[in-house]
């Protein structure tokens, strides 16, 4: 076989093993965002100086003084309506990150509706921001059943949560929730699904704060 006939079968060989590492690369992606769906716990990320402190409850909290910037955080609920998380500013936020289809998030559903009836007129303001589900309607039919009565923004392909910066107390798990000060600055972040009495423990350092 002469060098000519040979060199295209080395150059099919060649592109067959990169499809090979590209399939592998693809699956691998495609395991690590299953593995962190609809966790029910997690541990902190980012590295470097992170300025936060995750205690054994699995909730991570900051300072005052070393709190990031909620990132922008805008767009359609899933009821059509438009929401800016700019416009609570004043107000302290809990931001829940889920998904119809996580059973973590229909566990925790109902301490949530909970809890904002007692303090929605304590000046703070619940939002979600739901997740990988491919259409509104099972997210509504979610928050019809459980009695959700707070907005979500809709967010299926996860944008939203991309806009938060490494290092910080960043959503990196479904469910996850974050406590946001009244300057729209991330005060606290949980990875698991949460009871009544982790919500209410969780939220209410931020609350005092003056």
């Amino acid at each position: 076989m002469s060098a000519a006939s040979r060199a295209p079968l080395r150059s099919n060989r060649a592109t067959a093993r990169a499809r090979r590492r590209a399939a592998l690369t693809t699956g691998a992606v495609a395991c690590a965002l299953l593995v962190s769906a609809c966790s029910s716990g997690g541990t902190s990320g980012g590295g470097g100086n992170t300025n936060y402190i995750t205690g054994s409850d699995g909730i991570a909290t900051v300072g005052k003084g070393d709190r990031a910037d909620v990132p922008d955080l805008s767009g359609k609920t899933v009821d059509g309506a438009r929401l800016d998380i700019d416009d609570y500013r004043g107000k302290v936020v809990v931001l829940n990150v889920w998904g119809s289809w996580c059973p973590p998030c229909r566990a925790e559903a109902k301490n949530f509706e909970k809890v904002y009836q007692d303090v929605k007129d304590q000046g703070v303001q619940f939002v979600g921001i739901n997740t990988r589900d491919t259409s509104t309607g099972p997210a509504r039919a979610f928050e019809k059943e459980y009695g959700v009565s707070y907005p979500s923004l809709y967010d299926p392909a996860g944008k939203l949560m991309l806009r938060f910066k490494k290092g910080t107390l960043n959503p990196q798990a479904i469910p996850s929730t974050l406590v946001i000060d009244r300057d729209g600055r991330i005060a606290a972040r949980t990875l698991q699904a949460l009871s009544e009495e982790k919500l209410r423990k969780m939220l209410a350092p931020v609350l005092a704060e003056k």
